[in-house]
């Protein structure tokens, strides 16, 4: 097909030519021209069946017959191509006005992003500022203790752990000097490692080192416990006194009289002192 339509192609050339060269007098009146113009329009006709049988697309463009008139395909037959050409040409403007929308949002975007990433990092410095501002007024205000010296750092141990008895003994010397608290401290300890025989006197010391403390509601409770756990004991009449020393303390006269009265009512036998402190206690409370 293709050395058909190069063959065609020669001879309309030649053709053409030859017509140029002569007049179209000349042309007419040949016989020679005449018969080479009749095998050109027969090659022709048959260049376009054999195009029309191939689907058209490998036939070539051939020269119009001469001295006949142009064929509808020659006389400006549609161009199938310049539809499309100019829809390309009217999309073109369309795309390129979308384009430019779409670079001038994303030129936007990054000038809020931008604009967003420098607020955060200046409220971060800020943060960090009001952080290190309070970390250093909280030192001012606070100020580190020294390091501990070797000697101070280590635990003081005592040497041996000391016996009830001795507990009662250092307490009873705090008390004398006026220290209620280590009075306490070793009055607790005593009755912590006190035997029997040791317990009622450490629960007299404690109420002691709270009556010291005016701690007046514990000692009348400490006092009023040394008599419950040992009612016949040395301790009981000093105990039955310290409970109403504790209320009159407390501003509770009529139940220092009442403990004034289970005083004298019971068979204890008070020492001289416990009998003066108590005529001593009647009379301020005004018991009957």
């Amino acid at each position: 097909m293709m050395r058909l339509a190069t063959t065609g192609l020669i001879a309309a050339l030649a053709c053409a030519a030859l017509m140029r060269a002569i007049p179209a007098s000349a042309q007419l009146e040949s016989r020679e021209a005449i018969s080479l113009q009749n095998q050109i329009l027969e090659l022709r006709h048959e260049m376009q069946q054999r195009g029309q049988a191939g689907g058209g697309d490998m036939a070539a463009p051939v020269a119009p017959p001469i001295g006949g008139a142009p064929s509808s395909r020659d006389q400006g037959a549609p161009d199938q191509g310049a539809p499309d050409a100019g829809a390309a040409t009217a999309l073109t403007p369309q795309l390129l006005n979308r384009v430019a929308t779409l670079e001038e949002e994303v030129r936007t975007l990054r000038g809020q992003l931008d604009q967003l990433t420098n607020q955060v990092q200046q409220q971060s410095a800020a943060l960090s500022k009001q952080i290190g501002d309070l970390g250093f007024a909280m030192q001012q205000s606070h100020p580190a203790a020294p390091p501990a010296t070797a000697h101070e750092a280590a635990p003081t141990k005592p040497l041996h752990r000391r016996s009830a008895e001795e507990a009662l003994r250092d307490g009873n010397a705090a008390l004398a000097h006026g220290h209620a608290s280590a009075a306490e401290a070793d009055a607790r300890e005593a009755l912590a490692n006190a035997h029997a025989q040791f317990q009622t006197d450490a629960r007299f010391l404690l109420a002691q080192a709270y009556a010291g403390q005016h701690q007046y509601q514990k000692a009348t409770t400490a006092y009023y416990d040394v008599y419950t756990h040992a009612p016949h004991s040395n301790r009981a009449g000093d105990a039955l006194l310290g409970v109403s020393t504790s209320l009159l303390a407390l501003g509770d006269k009529k139940d220092a009289c009442q403990a004034l009265q289970q005083l004298h009512a019971s068979d204890i036998h008070p020492s001289p002192h416990v009998r003066k402190e108590a005529a001593s206690v009647h009379a301020r409370a005004g018991c009957r």
